[in-house]
């Protein structure tokens, strides 16, 4: 690859790169479609997840997949494209310190207490919820208690699967691990799998942040919306917010990710320990 003015070109019809005009239209797809901002320093970032789909649908270049999705609002490759752009970083009890609070507020709201973790991923984080709020409340005997959504069907389908290897529990106790887990055998030794019982009480399902309607059934006693906001413009944050709000129960709590901060005196929400947004009991 070389360079003239700052722009990419190619070399020949073997040589795949991408242009500064192929990166702002990718950027424009992923921002209309899911809200994602990505700017010129996420290029090696996109390259690297887009080109293997481009060499296997045997195109030539960037402009002609951009083509494609753009021929029509609903083509199957938009799921592709979106699950290739969509950053899944998760781990079981990450940034442990909200489960005590999360435990805490299901204590003093015992009946009926749900929860909306609205990324997923590959399911660490519902998981955790639902280990906190049966180690608390006991066994869900009126359905699932954790709506777990997440834009990429990949993580999702892993997520309803349930495996994970065993190394993945570092951050659980012996006991929980024996009392949610089942571990493989053989060949499966380094692989476990959540016991039925706790994945029972997730609901997974796909969902895009940006859609008009969100088919959850709300109002929530909690939402997780962890380390996701930050792949969103100020206007975006904000109005998810608002959306929150009115999903929430009044009391209710609102979890967001360790570098996340929103101070907008219009939303009815105080902070109430780090990164957590208490809703206002009279925003109802």
């Amino acid at each position: 690859m070389s360079e003239i003015n700052g722009t990419s070109v190619r070399l020949s019809r073997n040589t795949l790169s991408l242009t500064d005009h192929e990166l702002q239209r990718i950027g424009q797809l992923i921002y209309r479609r899911a809200g994602i901002v990505v700017n010129a320093q996420k290029r090696e970032m996109i390259f690297n997840r887009l080109s293997r789909r481009v060499r296997e649908l045997a195109l030539d270049n960037f402009t002609d997949y951009v083509s494609i999705l753009e021929s029509h609002a609903e083509h199957p490759e938009w799921q592709t494209f979106i699950n290739a752009l969509t950053t899944n970083l998760t781990s079981f009890f990450r940034e442990s310190y909200h489960f005590p609070v999360l435990a805490e507020h299901a204590r003093q709201r015992p009946n009926g207490y749900r929860v909306w973790c609205t990324a997923a991923s590959t399911g660490e984080e519902p998981c955790s919820i639902a280990i906190t709020l049966d180690e608390c409340l006991g066994a869900s005997v009126a359905g699932p208690r954790v709506w777990a959504s997440d834009i990429d069907t990949d993580v999702l389908t892993k997520a309803e699967a349930g495996v994970y290897r065993l190394s993945d529990l570092q951050s659980l106790t012996l006991a929980q691990k024996r009392h949610y887990f089942l571990r493989g055998a053989g060949d499966n030794s380094e692989r476990v799998k959540v016991k039925r019982e706790l994945l029972s009480s997730i609901h997974y399902q796909q969902l895009n942040l940006l859609e008009a309607n969100w088919s959850v059934p709300g109002p929530f006693d909690a939402i997780f919306c962890r380390n996701v906001m930050i792949y969103f413009d100020a206007q975006t944050q904000l109005r998810l917010l608002q959306r929150f709000t009115r999903l929430l129960k009044p009391g209710g709590l609102l979890f967001v990710g360790h570098s996340e901060h929103f101070s907008h005196p219009q939303l009815p929400l105080r902070l109430r320990g780090q990164s957590v947004y208490e809703l206002t009991e009279t925003a109802r």
